[in-house]
């Protein structure tokens, strides 16, 4: 299946026009301590949470894919004999799937067929764009731009007494085990582990418009819909015989609020080297430290 990645670029761009500047700074990123973990062929699949887009240093600009992601960390430290990471800024599970097009419009095949019969470890991290999560971010901070108060995101996607989102977290299930199926048919003998996604908006409380800009009600409804999207997914892994990595555990206290120093993931005008409300450096590291954890135990 192809199609333009222009809704990722085009969802960039709406959040680099509501941001007043921009801010890059490189951080020193250590590689986590040895583990573990499979040393045959490893493969990682996902989006751009996985591909880390300008996170330094970009190796693949149709995909926006750095190679100090987390999966670049966890292939050095697990001394992988091979490793190929195909994860693509705007993926679906239908480009995991099916293949796509790039953020460059280069054709894609599917991420799936880097998964061979003798690959030893899949990690995959999919579906927050198959629920559209950059649009609501995009929708949430462009109604709150003026006012903190109320709660306009949550009123735009519960109209009518329906939660879109969760509707949409619902439909993306099957869709994701479609993906978990098909790695186990590609890689019988694989271990595959799924993670979640690191939290954006504080674990409690009311965020800190306008640095995020999301109205204070707007807050806890955004978070719920990620902890549920996280739930969906290590449910998902649980019913198909995969792993599931928590990243948004040792992400609380980390969010895009806190500290340039501190946060793993930027805000709508990042102050380290990452796309707005994406993972930076740090927040590589942390989930290459996470997954790392989860292969350990």
């Amino acid at each position: 299946m192809t199609r333009p990645r222009l809704p990722f670029l085009r969802a960039a761009a709406r959040l680099a026009a509501l941001a007043t500047a921009t801010a890059g700074v490189l951080l020193t990123v250590a590689t986590p301590a040895s583990a573990a973990v499979p040393t045959g062929r490893y493969v990682a699949l996902g989006d751009s949470y996985t591909s880390a887009p300008l996170v330094p240093t970009q190796t693949d600009l149709n995909c926006l894919r750095s190679n100090r992601n987390y999966p670049s960390l966890v292939a050095t430290s697990a001394g992988t004999s091979s490793f190929a990471d195909v994860s693509c800024s705007g993926a679906t599970t239908d480009d995991i799937l099916y293949g796509g097009t790039g953020q460059l419009g280069i054709t894609l095949p599917p991420q799936l067929s880097a998964v061979t019969s003798n690959t030893a470890l899949v990690t995959v991290q999919i579906g927050g764009n198959d629920i559209g999560f950059a649009g609501i971010i995009g929708d949430c901070a462009e109604a709150s731009l003026s006012s903190p108060l109320g709660q306009p995101c949550k009123d735009r996607y519960t109209a009518g007494g329906v939660d879109q989102l969760q509707a949409r977290i619902t439909a993306t299930a099957p869709k994701v085990t479609s993906v978990l199926q098909g790695i186990r048919r590609a890689a019988p003998g694989a271990r595959v582990v799924v993670l979640g996604y690191p939290a954006i908006v504080p674990d409690s409380g009311y965020g800190c418009w306008p640095v995020v800009p999301i109205a204070y009600q707007d807050v806890p409804y955004l978070r719920a819909v990620e902890k549920s999207l996280n739930a969906m997914l290590a449910n998902t892994a649980a019913a198909n015989g995969a792993t599931y990595a928590d990243v948004y555990t040792p992400s609380i206290g980390r969010d895009a609020c806190k500290s340039s120093g501190t946060r793993w993931v930027e805000g709508l005008v990042p102050q380290n080297a990452a796309a707005p409300f994406h993972p930076n450096a740090r927040g590589e590291q942390g989930m290459a430290t996470a997954l790392l954890a989860r292969l350990n135990s």
